[in-house]
């Protein structure tokens, strides 16, 4: 509610860069509404690999209309779970800002071995503070919330671009929501 459609928004963006008949990897989905919207881009023709943790975000997630996409649902943390490692595009949609920092370098280490191909691409949303005091202020309360609520571990933003710079990613597409608190991104792995 505190964001309106700024975290809807900056996902949406993202699916714009998934072509027609590509594998995809998506971590961390809750609700899997963006299974949904990506039906309405892709009718039937993507390979989804959907991994969450929370079994209730799965329950709904598989109820979802997924038209004649394929996908199959995978009720883990990322982090135990082992996959060819083939996948077009990864989508990472508010996922890193949950770990500390070390936590963070294991669960992106994992990912980036589970990911993509030569050309591929991975589609992040997050959260990201850029000097505005309202942001912190935000942030804490973000996350005094969702550790009380959920008990995740991270009481800070973790550095995500660290990560991604230190595996050899590079930003080639990039938006702003929310006052620049919400970022989304797309990465080419440098070759």
């Amino acid at each position: 509610m505190v964001y309106g459609r700024a975290l809807i928004n900056a996902q949406v963006y993202l699916l714009r860069f998934i072509s027609p008949g590509s594998a995809v990897l998506i971590v961390g989905g809750g609700t899997g509404w963006v299974l949904e919207e990506l039906t309405r881009i892709h009718t039937g023709e993507l390979k989804i690999t959907y991994v969450e943790v929370a079994a209730d975000m799965m329950s709904l997630s598989k109820k979802r209309n997924i038209g004649t996409n394929q996908v199959i649902f995978i009720n883990d943390a990322i982090e135990n779970v082992t996959l060819k490692a083939d996948f077009d595009v990864i989508i990472t949609p508010f996922l890193f800002d949950n770990f500390t920092s070390d936590t963070l370098q294991k669960v992106f280490n994992h990912i980036h071995t589970l990911l993509l191909k030569p050309d591929g691409k991975w589609l992040n949303a997050d959260f990201q503070l850029t000097g505005k005091w309202w942001q912190n202020v935000l942030l804490k309360s973000m996350f005094l919330f969702f550790k009380m609520l959920c008990n995740i571990e991270a009481s800070q933003l973790p550095d995500i671009e660290r990560q991604f710079k230190a595996y050899d990613y590079k930003a080639i597409e990039q938006q702003t929501f929310f006052g620049d608190f919400v970022v989304a991104t797309v990465y080419s792995k440098a070759l």
